[in-house]
């Protein structure tokens, strides 16, 4: 074998076992060297580079996850996947906790096998996108601990639980997780689970076979067989009704999904990724959500801090959308007034990153020239006194429509927005080119508007 023949560490006690693997690892044209207890194994860690290890759970002078520890501390860029006995899931959670990317359980099935060593050589190829990386606004503590987890976690195959507030930006830290990691040229296949008609579930995860039931004209593969070979994004898990949870624990163990209709199953390499906005252990104590589920997929846990836990990154923050925003626009980035600025910091942003964006975007819009000023914002607790005095209509301003207690407030603010907009429109007769000049934008963003907020109309008028 070449010098660049990537170099196998098969760590078990029993030599039948050792020997398999070492075999199969022979067939993969990759070289194996085996050792047969935890002390054998430090030895050669320490006297020789291995591109990957393979280590049994029980090592006859210790255990497998006291040689997790050791290479966490001294070879921490080496991918270690364990083998576990049948069913054993708690040692297989802790071994990821502490580092595994991956685990097998005996018997060891060969072909599953094989995807093991290819899923841990991919990983101990992976090279640095810091550009990824770098899309992660913020130098808030809290955000530097997540972007190191994140860093830590792409390595891993593990599945992860990423828990936050609605809007803190879940989806972001998954996307980033399976951008950075072996399977980033593989689907990202996201999926709100909360948005899936309780009858059409099984059919939209595992997929149907034409004429499986009324209306299914075609195959369809499914989001377990979309994802394959990349990262499945579960999102708003919580939601998943209980019929539905023991199909997709099911699917999980197995790696095998079998579409409605179909007689046999497809096997499938996937990682799976969740996230919700509610407190799942408080769920599992309601009976709302299976403790085996919750177990299997919460394996590790990332907590996306809410913003106002991250203050300081605000300013940063704003830069970053206000120039994609204008890039999405073709206009010139505006710039935010110091009095602006105070008043976003000090805004508790219970919508989190995803209402600073809301804001900004309706800012933009309804905007005095390239200068974004605090009555701009329309953040919620402004007093309609201050909206009044600086608006840029002629004439008396109508006062700020007030917020019904159940209105959620993004549909509050896009109301606000609306009415902002149709004022401009009816003052110019609906001559779009006058009523963005009036609202202080470009007309390309004007009709951009228009389009969002569903105003968009054949006879508009005149350009």
């Amino acid at each position: 074998m070449s010098a660049d023949t990537p170099h196998v560490l098969v760590v078990d006690d029993e030599a039948d076992l050792r020997e398999l693997l070492v075999i199969t690892l022979g067939r993969m044209k990759l070289k194996a060297t085996a050792a047969e207890s935890l002390g054998a194994a430090r030895d050669k860690l320490n006297s020789g580079h291995f591109d990957l290890c393979l280590t049994d759970m029980n090592l006859g002078d210790g255990t497998g996850l006291e040689l997790l520890q050791h290479i966490s501390q001294h070879c921490p860029e080496m991918p270690t996947a364990v083998i576990t006995a049948y069913g054993n899931m708690e040692t297989a959670t802790e071994a990821m906790k502490l580092g595994a990317y991956d685990f097998i359980s005996k018997p060891v099935a060969l072909d599953r096998l094989r995807q093991l060593i290819e899923d841990g050589l991919d990983i101990s190829h992976v090279e640095e996108h810091q550009e990824e990386e770098d899309n992660l606004i913020g130098e808030a503590p809290a955000m530097q601990a997540l972007k190191a987890q994140v860093r830590k976690l792409s390595r891993s195959q593990a599945p992860i639980y990423i828990s936050g507030e609605s809007g803190s930006g879940k989806e972001r830290i998954a996307r980033l997780i399976h951008n950075l990691g072996p399977r980033r040229e593989k689907p990202f296949v996201a999926v709100n689970c909360g948005a899936i008609p309780s009858e059409l579930m099984e059919s939209e995860f595992f997929g149907h076979r034409k004429g499986a039931f009324t209306g299914a004209v075609e195959d369809r593969k499914g989001l377990f067989r979309e994802a394959d070979g990349g990262t499945l994004f579960l999102d708003e898990v919580a939601d998943l009704p209980l019929h539905m949870q023991v199909k997709l624990l099911r699917a999980i163990q197995e790696k095998s999904v079998r579409p409605v209709g179909e007689a046999r199953e497809f096997q499938v390499n996937l990682r799976i990724l969740c996230a919700t906005h509610k407190n799942l252990t408080h769920e599992m104590a309601e009976g709302r959500f299976r403790q085996d589920l919750f177990y299997r997929l919460n394996v590790i846990e990332a907590h996306v801090p809410p913003l106002r836990e991250r203050k300081e990154d605000i300013p940063a923050l704003v830069d970053h959308i206000l120039q994609r925003l204008s890039q999405a626009w073709d206009t010139t980035t505006p710039k935010v007034s110091g009095q602006a600025m105070k008043a976003l910091c000090e805004y508790p942003f219970p919508g989190n990153v995803r209402e600073l964006e809301n804001t900004l975007e309706r800012a933009m819009t309804l905007c005095d020239g390239m200068v974004i000023e605090t009555e701009n914002l329309h953040l919620q607790g402004q007093s309609s006194q201050a909206l009044a005095a600086n608006s840029h209509y002629e004439g008396s301003p109508p006062a700020s429509p007030e917020r019904d207690p159940g209105q959620p407030l993004e549909e509050f603010l896009q109301d606000i927005e609306r009415q902002e907009i149709l004022k401009a429109l009816d003052a110019t007769h609906w001559n779009r080119t006058a009523a963005a000049k009036k609202l202080g934008m470009t007309f390309r963003s004007l009709r951009y508007r228009l389009k969002k907020l569903e105003l968009d109309r054949d006879d508009a008028g005149t350009e």
